[in-house]
This record gives structure tokens, C-alpha cells and sequence, in this order.
């Protein structure tokens, strides 16, 4: 890796995370009682991240690129540690039926969210 990559990768984490922000706080003042701006963040930045592994493994797209956008911007993006906390707080808020979908349903998606991104990325 490249010391211009490196930086890049930082920059694009930064967006990330700032994109992340500002879409959580939308969620929440629209939803409470639910974390469901985490969950729409982590499942369509696991698409994302799909997407653009699927587009570097078909040589759509240079693979820096991948490593900018995915592992920098998405990797700020998506948050696995704030979707574990969630989880958690509902349990000890004693809504365990909340947190089993949010810690499970929140999994499931984001997973099948990722194939499908992969398998869109490698089949454009």
C-alpha cells in the first residue's frame, strides 16, 4: 500500500463516518424505541461493500478503488460495535424480542445484503 493510499483510505473513512452520522441522527428523529438507523446503515453499506468487491473481482473497477471506498469509506460507515451496544441496551432494557432482531435480523440482512452486492458487482 501506498502512502497516497493510506491517506486516502483515512479520507475516505472520514466520509464515511460523517455520512453515517447524519443518516443515523435523520433515523432517529424520526423512529425511537428501535435502532433503526443502525440497521439501515450496516445493511446498505454491506451492500455497498458487496457491490464494490463483486465490481473489483470482475475488474470493473481498479482494485485501490475498492480499497478506498470499501475498506475506508464503508468501513467508517458501517458500525458492527454501536449495532452490538444496541443490542445490549435493549436486553437490559428488557425488550429481549428487539434485541434478538436487532442483533440476528440485523445480521441475517446484512449478510444477504453483501451476496447480493457481490453477485450484482460480478454480473455487471
Amino acid at each position: 500500500m501506498s502512502g497516497l493510499e493510506l491517506v486516502l483510505v483515512a479520507v475516505g473513512g472520514g466520509i464515511g463516518a460523517a455520512l453515517r452520522f447524519l443518516l443515523d441522527g435523520l433515523v432517529k428523529a424520526r423512529v425511537t424505541g428501535f435502532p433503526l438507523g443502525t440497521v439501515v446503515i450496516n445493511v446498505s453499506g454491506s451492500l455497498v461493500l458487496g457491490l464494490l468487491t463483486g465490481l473489483g473481482q470482475a475488474g470493473t473497477i481498479p482494485l485501490p478503488t475498492v480499497t478506498v471506498l470499501g475498506t475506508g469509506m464503508m468501513g467508517g460507515y458501517t458500525t458492527f460495535s454501536t449495532a452490538s451496544v444496541e443490542t445490549v441496551q435493549l436486553l437490559r432494557s428488557g425488550k429481549p424480542r428487539l434485541a434478538v432482531l436487532n442483533g440476528f435480523g440485523m445480521l441475517v440482512v446484512s449478510v444477504g445484503a453483501a451476496a447480493l452486492g457481490l453477485w450484482l458487482g460480478r454480473n455487471t
